[in-house]
């Protein structure tokens, strides 16, 4: 049994099915098929946005000029209290500011734990503004480093940061209208100005 040939179309053939194939439009669309073999890169996706520092010209020895990209450190207790906004007179506030105050009472806080220091500033400000002072002065110390961090490192000044969120806090939100770091003659950076709502 003979094969049959395939058969070929001829050159009028070819021309008259080139002339169909352009007036024809398909219903969907086929999507070009992806090439299954795979590829060193086929299954590691790169990145779509490259980080790229530009390094500019120096000498060495030369101080750096612009910043490098670094992590986003929160701002400190000082910075927060420095920008945060006034809520008494302003001109008791530059007073205060500027240590012409003197605080009617004070308090310090000096080698206390956190368990034994927040009853101990509770009591110390419902007294305070239940006796109709308006400026008192905490202070908490600026911390010391710890000889042993361990392998969770622990904020220096324990007291110091965690003093301002108790003023915020019920009980002591209710009768505290503004905190601010201490002029240098009243402690500076280790203590607090404490300026108390007026008592009803």
């Amino acid at each position: 049994m003979s094969r049959r040939r395939p058969r070929t179309l001829s050159a009028e053939d070819r021309k008259l099915w080139s002339a169909v194939t352009r007036t024809v439009t398909a219903a969907r669309p086929q999507k070009p098929k992806e090439d299954l073999a795979p590829t060193p890169d086929r299954h590691h996706s790169k990145p779509k946005h490259k980080q790229s520092f530009e390094v500019s010209d120096f000498r060495i020895g030369e101080a750096a000029t612009s910043a490098m990209p670094g992590s986003q450190l929160a701002p400190s207790v000082s910075e927060r209290l420095a920008h945060a906004p006034v809520r008494m007179d302003h001109g008791t506030h530059k007073k205060m500011l500027r240590g012409k105050l003197k605080p009617e009472a004070r308090i310090d806080l000096h080698g206390m734990t956190l368990a034994q220091a927040h009853p101990v500033l509770t009591r110390f400000i419902l007294g305070a503004h239940e006796d109709g002072l308006r400026l008192v002065l905490v202070i908490t110390g600026k911390g010391k480093d710890r000889d042993d961090p361990g392998p969770i490192p622990i904020r220096r000044g324990v007291l110091k940061h965690q003093v301002p969120n108790w003023l915020h806090m019920p009980p002591l939100g209710r009768v505290v209208l503004d905190i601010r770091e201490a002029h240098i003659r009243h402690g500076g950076t280790g203590a607090y100005y404490v300026y108390l709502r007026r008592a009803r």
